[in-house]
């Protein structure tokens, strides 16, 4: 007998979407909100994707009968809640879903690959204060070739404003130009955070002025976004040195922001240097929605 697939045959839109992850939890809920915005802004379409995980004790060889069947109609249900709230957030907007099988970071992974962004919550049903969606967001955020946003609630006094993190290497530029295309679609202004620390010395001491190193670093800082800039002109830009680990820094700053971009360098597959160790500390403890974006 052949086995039914688990939905029906997802229709391609003719434009990649931005695809949001849901597991029917409130955190799901609030990504659901935050993609359609995002969606209805860049004028793409919304693709809510649920997965339904294959239980680690269905081993083929003995097969638990009917499981997707009884698993299928929760998954259905969740699906048609996050549609039900993506058309009340933005009606006329384009909405499909798709309820796939496998783990949630596979799924999500798979799906960038047809996506203009892959949006999720930042702990799903039963996760921990802190946890990504039972870790997901590790799984998915500089995995993938497109920005993945984890959303959380935007602080309560936060301003009109994107923090976007600028170390002064290349690999800064796609967070930088994806900080500037969402300030200039939504009205804000860039808060650009570049942390400096001093050198740590190894041999004899030199005194060293902070103030000189400062003023070098900002200007250093300033020329590399020169050209940046000046596509954007109609965004208003404050650049922010900071003397203090980048991580501190960051953080602090996304206590008064809608949203805090941050990139990736994406080496491998493997380990942590996918993600890095300030995009990874900054998804854990940021107060607000966090884009993470891959360097090409």
């Amino acid at each position: 007998m052949t086995e039914q697939p688990i939905s029906d045959p997802v229709v391609e839109p003719a434009v990649d979407p931005v695809v949001v992850g849901t597991d029917g939890s409130g955190g799901a809920t609030r990504a659901v909100d935050w993609a359609a915005d995002h969606a209805a802004l860049r004028g793409l379409p919304l693709r809510v994707v649920h997965a339904v995980e294959r239980l680690p004790y269905d081993a083929p060889r003995y097969p638990i009968p009917d499981s997707y069947d009884r698993m299928a109609p929760t998954g259905r249900q969740i699906l048609d809640h996050a549609e039900r709230v993506a058309r009340d957030r933005r009606p006329g907007l384009d909405v499909t879903t798709e309820l796939a099988e496998g783990r949630p970071g596979r799924v999500l992974r798979d799906q960038a690959g047809r996506a203009a962004e892959v949006v999720l919550g930042s702990h799903g049903a039963g996760g921990f204060p802190g946890m990504l969606l039972g870790s997901v967001g590790h799984q998915v955020a500089g995995h993938v070739a497109v920005p993945v946003v984890v959303v959380r609630p935007a602080p309560p006094d936060a301003e009109a404003e994107i923090v976007v993190g600028f170390d002064c290497s290349k690999e800064s530029g796609p967070a930088l130009t994806y900080a500037f295309e969402e300030a200039r679609l939504r009205g804000h202004r860039v808060r650009i955070v570049c942390a400096w620390e001093p050198p740590v010395p190894y041999g004899p001491v030199i005194s060293t002025d902070l103030d000189t190193m400062r003023r070098a670093a900002e200007d250093y800082a300033r020329g590399e976004l020169e050209r940046l800039q000046s596509g954007y002109a109609d965004v208003k830009t404050e650049l922010d040195m900071v003397h203090d680990h980048p991580v501190s820094a960051l953080i602090a700053a996304s206590s008064r922001a809608v949203l805090l971009v941050v990139g990736s360098h994406g080496r491998n597959a493997f380990t942590a240097a996918v993600l890095g160790s300030v995009s990874r500390a900054v998804l854990a403890h940021a107060h607000c929605p966090v884009a993470v974006v891959r360097a090409r």
